[in-house]
């Protein structure tokens, strides 16, 4: 299988953050954010981010990305249409109680009728 090479943040030739996959990236953007924000939007305005997500398939965010400007837009977009940790719990949740079980799960089904008394 061949691996596709990650997106390496870099501030003066100095790799600041990797990121092997969307989560990855979404993970460094939060905290580069907080430690270098201009190295991480040097990198989302010279379109590096965009270029790499083409790279790995990312096709749709690849192209969204083209027009963002900044980490804080970037980061919208990471997390737009996700819901929060404790909606996804509650959507599996329901959407398990509405299947019905497979049969080798199932209560065993009695037959109508009386048993006979042995003699």
């Amino acid at each position: 299988m061949n691996q596709k090479e990650p997106f390496l943040f870099k501030s003066y030739e100095r790799i600041i953050g990797i990121a092997h996959d969307v989560n990855e990236l979404k993970n460094e953007l939060e905290r580069l954010s907080k430690i270098d924000p201009d190295a991480v939007n040097y990198h989302i305005k010279e379109k590096h981010i965009a270029e790499w997500l083409y790279y790995i398939g990312e096709n749709e965010l690849a192209k969204k990305f083209e027009n963002v400007k900044d980490v804080n837009e970037a980061l919208s977009l990471l997390n737009e249409g996700k819901k929060p940790v404790h909606e996804e719990i509650l959507s599996k949740e329901s959407t398990t109680a509405e299947q019905p079980k497979p049969e080798s799960q199932q209560k065993p089904k009695r037959r109508g009728g009386r048993k006979k008394k042995m003699q």
